[in-house]
């Protein structure tokens, strides 16, 4: 006996939803928070520079595998900066600008990067997801 229409259907719909769902996944490289004009690309280029990854475990950049600070994995994910500041592009790039003045006496050091590249190097880390 053949199939019920309905249940033809239903699986159709389950077809067409979960193509659409998996469609996004592993195009490109990921893009930055929206809303934020900070370039990723020059963003991880600047952690590059900056040495970042001689304190940090970043992924995506090559040999950096330190362990003073916490690990970068999923950062664009996390609730918090350092613990306590509630982690949005904007703070993010605050904290990576100044983070004795944000947090006095925790262990970042103050590296003197300027706005518009600590405003890169939060779109690179929101990347991390």
């Amino acid at each position: 006996m053949g199939r019920a229409f309905g249940s033809t259907v239903a699986e159709a719909v389950l077809v067409v939803l979960l193509a659409a769902a998996l469609s996004g996944c592993g195009q490109g490289k990921a893009a930055g928070p929206a809303n934020f004009n900070g370039d990723p690309k020059r963003g991880a280029d600047l952690v590059r520079s900056y040495g970042c990854g001689g304190c940090h475990d970043i992924p995506g950049i090559a040999n950096a595998d330190g362990n003073v600070g916490p690990p970068l994995h999923r950062i664009g994910a996390r609730t918090y900066i350092a613990g306590f500041l509630q982690n949005s592009p904007d703070n993010m790039a605050f904290w990576i600008q100044d983070p004795q003045k944000v947090l006095p006496g925790n262990a970042m050091p103050q590296m003197g990067i300027p706005p518009d590249q600590a405003r890169d190097i939060a779109a690179f880390l929101y990347t991390l997801k």
